[in-house]
């Protein structure tokens, strides 16, 4: 059964850069045609994407956050890591990771709270 865990501080500081990390068991992350996405719940409103990296190692952004995101991966661990830089008060959010597979997000994590406040 796959499971995905994020993991990361859940207080960050404005300006500084918030790394999260998902610990993906139950497949691989090199699988062909599977797609690892970020995604955040900012308080009051919608699901907003990320971006994701993708089972060849290239990596897509959405432009909501203007360049200020990376995604990178450890095939060796089976994790993928979420790096954003510059954060404002507005990235506090709770930060899930997902799979994507056959067009569909199937399979979450439970999400991990990160504020962001001096």
């Amino acid at each position: 059964q796959m499971q995905l865990q994020e993991s990361g501080p859940g207080l960050v500081k404005p300006s500084q850069t918030l790394s999260l990390t998902c610990s993906v068991s139950g497949g691989s992350i090199s699988a062909n045609y599977v797609y690892w996405s970020w995604i955040r719940q900012s308080p009051g409103k919608g699901l907003e994407w990320i971006g994701y990296i993708a089972w060849t190692g290239s990596t897509y952004y959405g432009p909501p956050l203007n360049g200020r995101a990376s995604i990178s991966r450890d095939t060796t661990k089976n994790q993928y890591t979420l790096q954003l830089n510059s954060v404002t008060p507005e990235d506090t959010a709770v930060y899930y990771c997902a799979r994507e597979a056959m067009g569909a997000l199937d399979h979450w994590g439970k999400g991990t709270l990160v504020t962001v406040s001096s």
